[in-house]
């Protein structure tokens, strides 16, 4: 079987002893080579994790597994962007690269690397304290997609990023995916940013896992269903489910043929989302065999 890209045990991780858990007892397995997206809410633990993996921080407790070794023997195969984007004030953009370079030595995609900068018709002249923030993503992109990682992490990449740049770059992004069968993982606190994207879904609320899997199996498993008002929604897991009036609206987990008198349909990716963040005691579907496995 193919070595995952990332393998997390009950991981959980804390800043002091007395502070709350940033994630607790988070379990996952992601196949290597895909898209993935990690979705929460502001605080909900989704940078914790990344810098985890990438190896900058070590978990309070529980193991990450990265490309099949521990996160600090796989750095030279993983690209990581933080979302503070740090780089050398002091340099120029083509000495920011000529380093990249530098650092991998045998690895650096310079055609890749100059492609993405030229995308934002950047002065290679012009010293990184000078670019807008926009400027000095693209730059940090440009870093990490030239190292040609294996595991490429991205904590909210997009953000400062214009709308023309963020669909350019996203394309960037999946060619790379397609060309070498990089995995990659976002993050991001707007789903529509990733929908299009992403084939593999990481959902972290509360410092926990909620859900994960890929994208089409979840959605798949879940339903959107209309009724009258007091209708019995067992034996069906129910995600959500509000009453307006004399209609009744839920997200189901069907455990069988839902009744004809119902109408339903399809949720989208941002609905699914929502729905298991306003109910944190939702229950979460069974992890499919062999794909990502997670436990909150």
């Amino acid at each position: 079987m193919t070595v995952p890209a990332i393998e997390a045990d009950a991981v959980g991780k804390r800043f002091g002893r007395r502070a709350a858990w940033a994630l607790r007892d988070c379990s996952f397995r992601l196949p290597a080579g895909r898209v993935c997206a990690v979705v929460g809410p502001n605080g909900a633990g989704k940078s914790t994790l990344l810098a985890i993996t990438a190896g900058l921080l070590a978990p309070t407790e529980g193991t990450v597994a990265v490309l099949g070794t521990d996160p600090a023997t796989a750095r030279p195969r993983v690209g990581f962007v933080d979302q503070d984007k740090p780089l050398y004030p002091q340099l120029t953009v083509a000495e920011t690269l000529r380093m990249g370079a530098d650092l991998n030595p045998g690895r650096w995609d310079a055609d890749t690397a100059q492609r993405v900068v030229a995308g934002g018709d950047l002065d290679p002249r012009k010293r990184i304290r000078a670019l807008s923030g926009g400027q000095r993503t693209r730059v940090a992109l440009a870093l990490a997609l030239g190292k040609r990682p294996e595991l490429l992490l991205l904590d909210e990449p997009m953000a400062d990023l214009d709308p023309l740049a963020r669909h350019e770059l996203m394309g960037t992004l999946m060619g790379q995916a397609a060309a070498h069968g990089t995995t990659i993982v976002m993050s991001s606190h707007v789903v529509a940013e990733l929908e299009d994207s992403c084939d593999h879904l990481l959902l972290i609320g509360g410092g926990r896992v909620r859900l994960a899997g890929e994208i089409d199996d979840l959605l798949a498993a879940h339903t959107r269903v209309s009724a009258p008002a007091g209708t019995e929604l067992a034996p069906h897991d129910v995600v959500e489910s509000r009453t307006t009036g004399r209609q009744l609206s839920a997200l189901v987990r069907p455990a069988g043929p839902l009744p004809g008198d119902w109408r339903t349909g399809a949720p989208s990716l941002e609905e699914l989302v929502l729905s298991y963040l306003r109910n944190p005691g939702a229950p979460a579907p069974a992890p499919a065999p062999e794909t990502t496995e997670a436990a909150a």
